[in-house]
């Protein structure tokens, strides 16, 4: 079995896509060993605890400085036995010690069909905004692997999403959430998990 640490800082509603998928039989030989939130308020931690997943809360604010919460993340997913970290809305930037552990088992979804409103300063509502605000007409998710850059680790899977004349960018993020989101991380991972993603020259082969 695939041990899957997730990181996440709020609701969580791509964690519970995935517990989901487990539940339902679309992952396949893969499970949630351990939720991380460096949020102690997040209810991503109360849909964990409601899963019977372990759950745990480490911030940064109960650390004298970045390099000491790092490791204690770094030990927290050791602690585990972590094989693939998943990436849900989770708002801190991994420091590069944490990339190269993990190179080639962080993935992360983004909001955006990358490379389309992605990078530093793009998450949350402020992409959808972003879209709307420059009239594409379609718009999606993308789920790809994390390097050291923002948003630039080869790309797993994408799924595209229509934007409609009378969206708002809570309306469209709601459906990008349903339509996108929550079918391609746990494709992704069930993917990852039957061993079929390949990296290759800083692109993903799916065999």
């Amino acid at each position: 079995m695939l041990r899957i640490t997730v990181l996440v800082s709020g609701g969580g509603t791509n964690l519970q896509a995935i517990i989901d998928a487990i539940g339902e039989d679309r992952i396949h030989n893969a499970g949630i060993v351990r939720v991380i939130s460096n949020n102690p308020g997040a209810y991503a931690l109360e849909r964990a605890r409601g899963a019977g997943i372990d759950a745990l809360c480490i911030s940064p604010r109960d650390f004298p400085d970045r390099p000491a919460y790092y490791e204690a993340l770094t030990a927290a997913l050791k602690e585990a036995d972590t094989e693939l970290v998943v990436l849900a809305g989770f708002m801190v930037v991994l420091p590069e010690s944490v990339i190269r552990e993990y190179a080639g088992r962080i993935i992360n979804i983004h909001p955006s069909l990358i490379p389309s409103f992605c990078g530093t300063g793009f998450y949350g509502i402020r992409v959808h905004e972003e879209v709307l605000k420059r009239g594409v007409r379609v718009t999606g998710a993308t789920v790809h692997f994390v390097d050291e850059g923002t948003d630039t680790g080869p790309i797993i899977l994408q799924k595209a999403v229509e934007v409609r004349d009378d969206d708002t960018p809570e309306i469209l993020q709601r459906r990008v959430m349903e339509e996108a989101e929550w079918q391609i991380m746990p494709r992704a991972i069930d993917l990852i998990a039957a061993g079929r993603v390949e990296i290759r020259d800083g692109r993903t082969f799916i065999r």
